[in-house]
């Protein structure tokens, strides 16, 4: 699933393809591509211009002149394309003009877990995203609560800065980037570190995130790309995630992997023991 780093690829590339335009057309052509909670069809959008974009975590938003935004999931697989080739999988379809150039922007998902919504939006967030918590880049971060918010759960630190209730963003990648970064075990229990300890793995959650950001973010298959149909390249610099059996790049020890709440935690035995 495409994570912070992804996601705000997504949106920029977006942004320089969809800002100033109106939207002449919007047409939906598979039944799951619009959430069943959006306020009203696609069609509403026709006449609509893109005043910005913006994004929460895993989730973004187009600012339109209008009292309503157009929001976006990308799920599993979701993409946001311009003019692309393939168009097997487009699910939602929206013409954009500016001046005598027009831009057909698909929304493209394969595995259909995706959405787009049209939704109300209060102190400019959707309410799709009211309930998820700033992220980590957000000045609305207040980095000290999301701290003592973690210290004070029963749970493993990598369950606590995965729960987008607490800080959005991070999902299973970056949050093993992270973990390995800060040199901390992910079944550490959260209310047992020190707060500086927590402090630290948030900070490497940032850094990781800038340095997959400069590259793209992560695509291992063609479910993630940019809205160009470019991949990202940090893939070639996990250190963790997904690199069982590979040496660890610190140490030399070889990469583990335990099952993690239906997915999968990768960690250095050596480097992040568990203590």
């Amino acid at each position: 699933m495409p994570e912070l780093p992804e996601v705000e690829t997504v949106r920029r590339g977006l942004h320089a393809h969809v800002v100033g335009r109106k939207i002449v057309s919007a047409t939906q052509l598979h039944p799951r591509a619009l959430n069943p909670k959006s306020i009203d069809t696609l069609d509403i959008l026709s006449g609509a211009k893109v005043l910005d974009t913006k994004r929460r975590g895993k989730f973004l938003w187009f600012v339109l002149d209008r009292p309503y935004v157009l929001s976006a999931h990308l799920g599993m697989s979701g993409q946001f394309l311009i003019d692309p080739a393939d168009q097997r999988h487009t699910r939602a379809q929206f013409t954009l003009k500016k001046g005598l150039k027009t831009t057909a922007l698909h929304f493209n998902d394969q595995r259909t877990f995706g959405w787009v919504s049209i939704e109300e939006a209060t102190n400019g967030l959707p309410r799709s995203v009211q309930g998820i918590a700033p992220d980590i880049f957000e000045d609305e971060c207040d980095l000290d609560a999301v701290v003592a918010s973690i210290h004070k759960r029963n749970v493993s630190i990598k369950t606590a800065i995965l729960n987008q209730n607490i800080v959005s963003g991070i999902g299973n990648i970056y949050a093993d980037e992270s973990l390995w970064l800060a040199k901390v075990h992910p079944e550490f229990r959260a209310n047992e570190m020190k707060p500086a300890q927590i402090r630290r793995v948030l900070d490497c959650a940032k850094e990781v995130m800038c340095r997959a950001l400069e590259v793209g973010g992560t695509s291992f298959d063609e479910l993630y790309i940019k809205v160009n149909g470019e991949s990202g390249y940090f893939d070639i610099s996990l250190n963790a995630y997904g690199q069982e059996g590979e040496p660890c790049p610190r140490c030399g020890k070889q990469i583990s992997r335990i099952k993690f709440a239906n997915r999968s935690s990768h960690f250095c035995p050596k480097c992040q023991r568990l203590i």
